[in-house]
C-alpha cells in the first residue's frame, strides 16, 4: 500500500544536506560502476558523468567559486579525466553511437 502521508517539512539546511548526501552516493555508485559507459548513460538517461561535472562547475561558478572543467571532472570521476578514460572508457559500438546521435541533447 502506498504511503499517503504528507511530505515532511524540511528546512533549507536539511534539504541541502540530503541532496548533497544523495549526490555523493550517486558519485560513489558511478565510481563503482565504471563498466557503465557515458554513452550508455546518455542513451538511457539523457545525462552522463560529464554532464554532472558541468552542472557542478556551473553551481560553483554561480556562487562565485571558479572551477575549471578539469577540476570539476576530477571531482565527479574521482581521478583526472584522462586517467579515467585510459582505465575505463571503451569504444562504443556503432549501434550505441547511432542511438546517441538520435538522442543527443540539442545545444
Amino acid at each position: 500500500m502506498p504511503d499517503t502521508s504528507p511530505m515532511p517539512e524540511l528546512s533549507p539546511e536539511q534539504r541541502t544536506e540530503f541532496e548533497a548526501a544523495a549526490f555523493r552516493r550517486l558519485l560513489a555508485h558511478l565510481g563503482e560502476r565504471s563498466d557503465v559507459q557515458n554513452i550508455d548513460l546518455m542513451n538511457l538517461a539523457g545525462f552522463c558523468r560529464n554532464c554532472l561535472s558541468n552542472w557542478y562547475r556551473d553551481a560553483a561558478e554561480a556562487s562565485g567559486q571558479p572551477l575549471s572543467k578539469e577540476q570539476s571532472r576530477e571531482i565527479v570521476y574521482g581521478m583526472p579525466y584522462d586517467e579515467w578514460r585510459e582505465k575505463h572508457q571503451r569504444e562504443a559500438s556503432a549501434n550505441k553511437q547511432a542511438a546517441f546521435e538520435i538522442n543527443r541533447p540539442k545545444a
